[in-house]
């Protein structure tokens, strides 16, 4: 039986599980294949709850911890309202191929849609299949403005003081 609900990081067992599914999202080679720092494992959860914009939700496979998802409110300067960004989002490879990631996703968008945000927004990677179809199927298209200009192009800059 499935279950999703929206993380209260104050809640032990939450927190628990959004950082063990968030580390085993960091080892698969879609999240860099690399565990979490002892500094991340260890500071995580209170940074989390210190910023009122970051919305959590936890999918449970019968009361096991089987996916996830971390979001982050930002602001369309062009629609003049927030938006939400999917920042993490997975499902745990135990329980891949039951369609976890669709109901998750569809209740994001549930939530998104009853807080008014006048969109979603994710970064997904070019050979991330799986990830890139369920977005598509869930009506997720690459920003574009103009064709002949061509699609957005998601680019960083790390700082060598940060760990990111």
């Amino acid at each position: 039986m499935l279950k999703i609900i929206k993380v209260d990081l104050h809640q032990p067992q939450h927190a628990r599980d959004l950082l063990f599914l968030l580390n085993s999202y960091a080892c698969d080679p879609m999240g860099g294949g690399e565990p979490l720092s002892a500094y991340t494992q260890q500071n995580l959860i209170a940074a989390l709850q210190a910023r009122s914009t970051v919305h959590s939700f936890l999918a449970y496979q019968n009361e096991k911890p089987a996916g996830f998802a971390i979001c982050i409110e930002g602001f369309s300067t062009f629609a003049c309202k927030p938006l939400l960004n999917i920042h993490d989002f997975a499902v745990h490879p135990d329980f891949r191929g039951l369609g976890i990631s669709k109901q998750l996703m569809g209740f994001i968008s549930n939530f998104a849609q009853a807080q008014a945000y006048c969109k979603m927004t994710l970064e997904v990677l070019e050979g991330n299949t799986p990830a890139r179809t369920l977005y598509l199927d869930q009506g997720f298209v690459t920003y574009e403005l103009d064709p002949s200009i061509g699609g957005a192009i998601m680019m960083q800059k790390k700082f060598a003081s940060a760990q990111c």
